[in-house]
Parts: C-alpha cells; sequence; structure tokens
C-alpha cells in the first residue's frame, strides 16, 4: 500500500513537473526581447573584399570578436572586450580588411586589426544625422539644424549657417515618404557633400504639449496638412576645396518632390527623381553636379493614381554608363536597366510578385542577389539574376523568411530565417547553390509554454483576389461551444501582418487571448503591401471601403464556423488600424460588439500631404472621398462599445483627431471610452506597453465574456 502511493505521488509530481506555462502579458509584450529572445549570432559582418566574416561570441575571459574564413570556417580571434573602454565590444563598421570604427559618447573612434584605437573626431552631444565616409576618414553631422563636415585632413567646415526652426539642413524631407530616409549625401569619392534643405516657413505651425513640467509648454512642430502649403526642398552640393555651396536647378518654385537621389560612380552627375505634388509625374532628372544645370531627364513614369519611387539608383560596381531602376509600371516592383542615357536596356525581373531588395552582386557572372516574394508573398527567399539576360536561379530552399548578408565578392551568404515551426536557423551558403552549413539552430523559446493552434486561412475578395489570413484557436478547444472573436487589423499600405515566420501566431498577445478563451482572427486585405500595385491600389480615393469589404470576407468566414459566436466579436488595431476599427464602428454598426482604436486617423484632411495625397488625392480634389471617409462626422452612428487609445505627444496622427471626435460623441449624447498615454508619441512602447495591452484585453474581457456580454 505504501509503494503504491509513493508511486502516485512521484507520477503527480513529474505531471506537474512537466505542465506547460501560461504566456504572461509581460512575456507577450516583452518577451521575445527579454526573457523568451530566441537565440541568435551576434556581430555577424562580412569583412569587405575578404571571404571571412566576424561573430561577437563569449569566453571565459569576456567577450572576444572572431574571424572566420569562408568556407573552412577557420577561427581566429580579433579582438577582446578587454582591448575596449566599457569592457564591450561595440559595434563596428568595417571600412576595409584592416580598420573599423565605432561610435562612442565623445564621437567616432577607430581601430586597426592590430589593436590600436584613435579617437578619429569628438562630436557635440546634440549632434544628428551622423554620416560617416571611414574609406576617406570624413565625417558629415547636423547641429542646430545646420550641416558640418569634417573632412580627411581633419578640417571642421561649417556648410551652413541658415539653420533654424524653418530651415532644415541634412536631414531627411517629404515626411520620409517616398524611400528617405537621410538628409545628406557624401559623394563616392569623397569630394562632396550634397544635402537637402528644406524650407518650412509656409508648413502650418501646430503645437505639441510637454506635460511632463509645471507648467506645461508647447512645443511647436512642422505639419503640413493634406490639401495646405507644402515645404520647399532643394538639393546643394558643397565643395571643400572651394568651400562654396551650389544648388541644383530643381525649381523650387515648383511645389514637387526631390527623390531616389544618386551619385554618378565618377561623381560628376547627382540623379533626382521630381515627383509631382499630385503624385501621378515622376521625371527621372539628371544634373550636372559642379553647376547644379539640369543635363537632361532621363525618362518619365506617369500613373492615373500615383507613382510612388522608393529606392536610389543602382550603379553595380565598375559601371559609370548604366544603372539599375526600381519601378511598378508593370504593376509590381522589378528592376530595369538603363543606361545613362535614359535608354532602356532591358527589364531584369518581371512576374507577379515583387522584388524586396537588392542584397549584393556578383561582377564576375553579371548576377544581382536579391530578394524576392517569387515563392509566396507570405515569403522571402533569396535569388540570384543575371541582369543581362534576366536569368533567375533560386538559392535559399527553406520555407519561410530569409534574411541575407552577402559577401563583397557575392560568393557567400549568411542567411538568417524562420518560419512558422523553425524559431531561427542561420546557414552559411554559397551563391552556386552547392554549399549550405548551419552555423546556428535556435532552440524554440516558447516550448516550455501553451501556445495556441493556428490555421492558416486563404479567402477570396470580391474581385476574386486571395487574401491570406490567420484562424487562432482558444486554448483547450472544444468544437461544441461557442466563444467571442477578436479581430486584429491593420490594413494599410506599407505594412504586412501575414507572413511565415515565427511565431507562428505573429504576435503573442494573440497566444494570451487564445488563453483567456477568444477565438483571434487577423487578414491583410487589399491595400496592404507586398501584393503588387493593383493589390495596393484598389483603396486609392475612398480608403477603407474596399479593405472593410475584404474584412467582411474574414467576418462571414467566421460567421460560418459553428464554435464562433457571432453576437460576441471585437475588432482592435492601431494607427491606420485604429482607423479601420472605428470605421467599422461607425460604417458597419451592427458587425462588432466591442472596438478599440489605438492613434486612429479619423479625419484625413488632419494627416500629412504625402502620405495622405498618394492614396486619397487632395481635399480640393476629392472632396466626395473625404466627406465619406470622415469619421468625426459619423459619431452618432456608434452602436457598440468604443474604447479610443491615443499619445499626448503624438506627432504622426495629431491628437486632435480624437479630441474632435471625443467633442462631437459629447454634442450628440453618445457615450464612448478614452484612454491617454502621457508622453508618448504614436505608439506605446517599453515597459507601458505591457500596461496598453491589458488595458485592451481587460476591455474586451468587460464587453466580451459571457458573463459581462448581455
Amino acid at each position: 500500500m505504501k509503494k503504491t502511493i509513493l508511486l502516485s505521488t512521484f507520477l503527480l509530481s513529474a505531471g506537474l513537473l512537466a505542465q506547460k506555462k501560461n504566456i504572461s502579458m509581460q512575456e507577450a509584450v516583452l518577451g521575445l526581447a527579454t526573457n523568451l529572445r530566441v537565440d541568435n549570432l551576434n556581430q555577424v559582418q562580412w569583412i569587405p573584399n575578404q571571404n571571412a566574416y566576424t561573430q561577437n561570441v563569449k569566453t571565459s575571459y569576456g567577450e572576444a570578436l572572431i574571424k572566420k574564413e569562408v568556407p573552412s570556417l577557420k577561427t581566429d580571434t580579433i579582438f577582446r572586450s578587454s582591448q575596449f573602454e566599457n569592457k564591450r565590444i561595440p559595434q563596428l563598421n568595417w571600412i576595409n580588411a584592416e580598420q573599423a570604427n565605432f561610435s562612442t559618447k565623445q564621437g567616432v573612434k577607430k581601430i586597426n586589426i592590430a589593436g590600436q584605437q584613435t579617437n578619429w573626431l569628438t562630436l557635440p552631444e546634440n549632434a544628428e544625422e551622423v554620416e560617416v565616409d571611414g574609406s576617406h576618414n570624413q565625417i558629415a553631422y547636423v547641429v542646430d539644424n545646420n550641416l558640418y563636415f569634417v573632412d580627411k585632413n581633419g578640417q571642421n567646415h561649417q556648410i551652413t549657417t541658415d539653420g533654424k526652426y524653418e530651415i532644415v539642413n541634412g536631414k531627411s524631407v517629404h515626411q520620409q515618404e517616398f524611400g528617405i530616409y537621410k538628409g545628406i549625401f557624401l559623394s563616392p569619392k569623397g569630394n562632396y557633400v550634397a544635402f537637402y534643405r528644406m524650407d518650412q516657413t509656409a508648413v502650418t505651425d501646430y503645437p505639441i504639449i510637454d506635460w511632463t513640467v509645471q507648467p506645461a509648454v508647447n512645443k511647436n512642430i512642422k505639419y503640413p496638412f493634406a490639401g495646405t502649403k507644402n515645404h520647399t526642398v532643394t538639393l546643394g552640393v558643397y565643395n571643400p576645396s572651394t568651400k562654396k555651396t551650389i544648388f541644383l536647378e530643381t525649381h523650387p518654385e515648383v511645389d514637387h518632390y526631390l527623390t531616389s537621389v544618386t551619385w554618378s560612380p565618377d561623381e560628376k552627375f547627382i540623379y533626382i527623381g521630381i515627383l509631382s505634388r499630385n503624385q501621378k509625374h515622376l521625371e527621372l532628372n539628371q544634373y550636372d553636379a559642379t553647376s547644379g544645370k539640369l543635363i537632361k531627364t532621363l525618362f518619365k513614369e506617369d500613373d492615373a493614381k500615383y507613382v510612388e519611387p522608393q529606392n536610389e539608383l543602382y550603379f553595380v560596381k565598375g559601371k559609370t554608363n548604366e544603372f539599375i531602376w526600381w519601378s511598378q509600371k508593370d504593376g509590381y516592383m522589378h528592376l530595369y536597366r538603363f543606361d545613362i542615357n535614359g535608354k532602356l536596356l532591358n527589364q531584369i525581373t518581371r512576374g507577379n510578385w515583387i522584388v524586396n531588395e537588392i542584397v549584393g552582386e556578383n561582377s564576375k557572372k553579371k548576377e544581382l542577389l536579391i530578394t524576392t516574394t517569387k515563392d509566396s508573398p507570405k515569403e522571402k527567399q533569396l535569388y540570384a539574376v543575371n541582369w543581362e539576360t534576366g536569368k533567375l536561379r533560386k538559392i535559399t530552399t527553406d520555407a519561410g523568411i530569409h534574411n541575407v548578408s552577402i559577401s563583397s565578392n557575392g560568393e557567400y551568404a549568411i542567411d538568417n530565417w524562420s518560419n512558422e515551426t523553425t524559431p531561427r536557423k542561420v546557414d552559411l551558403l554559397d551563391t552556386k547553390g552547392k554549399l549550405k552549413s548551419n552555423l546556428l539552430t535556435a532552440k524554440n523559446p516558447l516550448s516550455d509554454y501553451n501556445t495556441a493552434k493556428v490555421e492558416n486561412v486563404t479567402l477570396k475578395a470580391d474581385d476574386g483576389t486571395d487574401l491570406y489570413g490567420k484562424l487562432i484557436y482558444p486554448t483547450n478547444f472544444d468544437k461544441t461551444k461557442k466563444y467571442p472573436v477578436i479581430v486584429y487589423l491593420y490594413n494599410g499600405p506599407h505594412a504586412q501582418l501575414i507572413t511565415n515566420r515565427f511565431p507562428a501566431t505573429g504576435n503573442l498577445w494573440y497566444d494570451v487571448l487564445a488563453e483567456k478563451g477568444y477565438v483571434v482572427f487577423t487578414m491583410d486585405g487589399r491595400g496592404s503591401s507586398n501584393r503588387g500595385l493593383k493589390f495596393e491600389q484598389a483603396i486609392h480615393g475612398n480608403v477603407a471601403t474596399t479593405e472593410m469589404n475584404d474584412q467582411m470576407k474574414g467576418v462571414e468566414f467566421l460567421k460560418s464556423l459553428p464554435f464562433v459566436d457571432a453576437e460576441r466579436m471585437g475588432i482592435h488595431g492601431w494607427s491606420y488600424g485604429g482607423f479601420m476599427t472605428t470605421s467599422f464602428m461607425l460604417r458597419k454598426p451592427d458587425v462588432f460588439k466591442v472596438g478599440v482604436a489605438g492613434g486612429p486617423v479619423l479625419d484625413w484632411t488632419q494627416y500629412e500631404i504625402m502620405y495622405t495625397e498618394r492614396y486619397m488625392e487632395s481635399p480640393q480634389d476629392n472632396p466626395e472621398g473625404f466627406k465619406e471617409t470622415n469619421l468625426i462626422n459619423r459619431v452618432k452612428d456608434l452602436k457598440g462599445k468604443l474604447l479610443m487609445i491615443h499619445g499626448t505627444q503624438d506627432n504622426v496622427v495629431v491628437w486632435q483627431h480624437s479630441i474632435d471626435f471625443i467633442r462631437e460623441a459629447v454634442k450628440n449624447g453618445i457615450q464612448m471610452d478614452y484612454f491617454v498615454y502621457p508622453g508618448y508619441q504614436h505608439n506605446v512602447i517599453g515597459k507601458d506597453r505591457v500596461h496598453l495591452m491589458q488595458k485592451i484585453t481587460d476591455y474586451f474581457d468587460l464587453y466580451l465574456k459571457p458573463e459581462n456580454s448581455k
């Protein structure tokens, strides 16, 4: 009898030990960056012009930066953490095979492979937009909207003196649309500095209140509202040898955008994509870099809805007389080869898929290394394509999202990839497709946790287009029961929720909801990215209409499931997703019982020019479209429970959107719920995001759980 009791006790204890944990809200929000982080290799970088890469590893004496030769993987130690000031190996940027630079609080340092460090430059504490030209020992940076440049002799040049609140030099412009991510363009041979100059004098001042001090303080920003006056942008070129600046003849009196700024490899020319204010007409212009004069317009692109340049020109190594241009003119983002006179030499890639990136090249084989969606819109795979013949070769073989870095000669790749069942693998490949060596197979950090069952779903839009979604089942699913549903959506341009990557749900918050007994559904409707121009442009002129039609296909699918309680459906989204959530609660008020809208655009006349006028035209040209999509005028149509959330310092979707909405709710006697996050801009990040997601979850629990939903 005693033995039986002991055995039973042992089995019970073993069962308890094997029991899996539930994902906490903190882990759902922060876990993949903390205790649930997927293992990775640190500081993996190809050494320039060598078949070798570096990696930061932990040793008994601290960190070490090692070098691994390819393909042998012979290993040598380059640096130890004890050689650096804070006993940590900083993020290094390799200039060449002999030396690298790295940033410190004081400025920028250099270190050679012998371990000798030099203080390259001390930067002012308020320096911004630091652009390093390690090959020529030069640095450019911005202080108080003025541009500075330190040349190869260590001489400091103040390039501009007119910088102030209204005049901005050396920073990105046009609200960082059109692929613009910087405002300083150092020339390839180090002889010139090109830079954006933005005059914002005519742009509306908009108040952003800092509530952290007493009394609160206002700080104006320049916010270019749709349909209003825009900023004026020019491109200057500074010559350090003459200490003079010229400006390219881009006709600043014309309201247009300067995009795709690119130096020619020989520094003779600068190319600029001139995009019209209405974004329907693009000209690629060639300018003389020393005089600033327009040499010629190489070609034009027009579209009845919009043209959207997103990339600089790409010159292959050693070629000064031809370049590669990115275009969606055949309906998908593809690569085209032109000579510098604007003659089309050939279309390099084609098909009903897009090119994501050019990640490298193999000059000997005349091949570009590119990532594409050719296999699936939900994946990113590595291909090689001959830039003359268009012959395409697939290199990666595993389904999933592949992020690759390529050696200088294009012969080897480090492939960091995942899919729904693979948290991460890092493989060394040769681009011939013959070598594949695994460098890391990460453990599943969720193996000890309860995770939700995920079903990939493909639905059809009203025009027959495939729509991809995920259906997430509640934990301990019982097909005889009825479950509440939460739909999460974004469904706006330049975003994609449904991809074949880890974790399978796409968001650990969904796993928390599943544990709480919810069905979760999420889907990319027309308007979202990586599906081609027709798919994206379907929303043009009347945003939310096509998107809601597509999301209603998801609702119909959910209602067809016997375990879904169609009377207890909730919806949540942020930013464009907040706009979509509010649109559903007001324009289709009988579909969702509960909505939570974060940082929502509610009146497109209050959003910025570049984005709004691309997808909606201007308020002057499309008054009916703006009227139809103005949700502030529809407040009285609210039937369900709506929680709206906004950051008080939001400089993207300004706070006034939701304040105006509340005013109309009060005026019309409409009850709603509202919450603000003091000090936060467009998103709530860090530890306070746990509070946000708990707030959202509690709201759904309050009104969708059976005991509360009557």
